[in-house]
């Protein structure tokens, strides 16, 4: 072969292999763009040396850091488990690492570079190994879950809680009830507000939900940790308190209560005034959440019938502004 000739094969491999570059930088830029869309992050990592191959921008990104401000190391990451999720996600991925699991999969948090929380769903598997079977190197994917999970955070509030206090709803009241029935004895209080519809019909609806806000908490600082704060609609609350209807801490409770509703409310439009009916009742063996709060709710009306702006405890009178 000639000179000549040799030099123009070697001539045509130099732009062939230009050729192939350019395509795979394309390719991965292609790559790159697609990943960063879908918020998918496409990493490879080799174990002898903790080096992280990054596949695309999204995983420093999705921590707040700009390109290459991250170290792509295993021990960068590791480092940026949230520390009640770090001994989880490691036992996940050294479990597949000595073959107790078909895959990696966690979901997980990490922690960002403002200190925020970033929600993560991890994936990978082992995809070589050495001659002698250890696993050399693993790939996988790593997806930011973080809106996802407040979705479902919102959901779930949504779902136990009233819109307009944010004090548990009739949904969460009920499944509280179930709870604390099997912990021991258990009283439900019904809250009626007494004149209320007065401040709708002279303030307007607005400076009526600014009541009830502004009620729902001092209801919430006038009753003790254990007891559960409700609202079931309109003006209506309930009280679900862990004692028998003997206990000194209702008659304490109800009347710090009853206080709360009677002090003056100072509204953006002016103040308004408004008292509360407040019946409480135990619950019986056999009672499910309907039960006992149509007692407590039958306690009350003794109260709305003898004047209002009080308590009564089953069928006694205790206490009236």
């Amino acid at each position: 072969m000639s000179e000549e000739i040799l030099r123009q094969q070697i001539q045509n491999l130099k732009k062939h292999n230009s050729r192939l570059k350019r395509i795979a930088h394309d390719s991965r830029n292609k790559l790159s763009a697609t990943l960063d869309g879908t918020g998918l992050c496409l990493w490879q990592l080799d174990i002898s040396s903790g080096k992280l191959v990054i596949f695309n921008r999204r995983w420093g990104s999705m921590l707040g850091y700009r390109p290459k401000e991250l170290s792509a190391h295993f021990d960068v990451w590791r480092d940026h488990l949230h520390p009640e999720d770090k001994e989880m996600v490691l036992a996940a991925f050294y479990n597949h690492l000595e073959g107790k699991a078909p895959w990696y999969e966690a979901l997980h948090r990490m922690q960002a570079k403002n200190g925020t929380i970033a929600w993560v769903l991890d994936r990978g598997r082992v995809t070589e190994w050495s001659d002698d079977g250890k696993p050399l190197k693993v790939t996988g994917t790593h997806i930011d879950m973080t809106k996802e999970k407040q979705y479902e955070e919102q959901l779930a509030k949504l779902a136990n809680h009233d819109p307009l206090t944010g004090l548990a709803n009739r949904h969460s009241l009920h499944a509280q009830f179930d709870l604390l029935k099997k912990l021991g004895p258990l009283s439900v209080a019904f809250i009626d507000l007494d004149d209320f519809k007065n401040v709708n019909d002279t303030l307007g609806h607005r400076s009526g939900d600014e009541v009830l806000l502004q009620l729902s908490q001092r209801l919430s600082e006038a009753c003790p940790p254990e007891v559960t704060i409700g609202r079931i609609g309109g003006d209506e609350f309930i009280l679900l308190m862990p004692w028998t209807l003997e206990s000194a801490a209702i008659q304490t409770t109800a009347q710090r209560c009853l206080d709360a509703a009677i002090t003056p409310f100072e509204l953006s439009n002016g103040s308004a005034t408004v008292g509360a009916s407040i019946g409480i009742n135990e619950s019986w063996a056999n009672d499910n959440f309907a039960d006992a709060v149509i007692r407590a709710d039958e306690s009350m009306y003794l109260i709305k019938r003898t004047g209002k702006n009080g308590v009564v405890l089953g069928a006694r009178v205790v206490s009236q502004a």
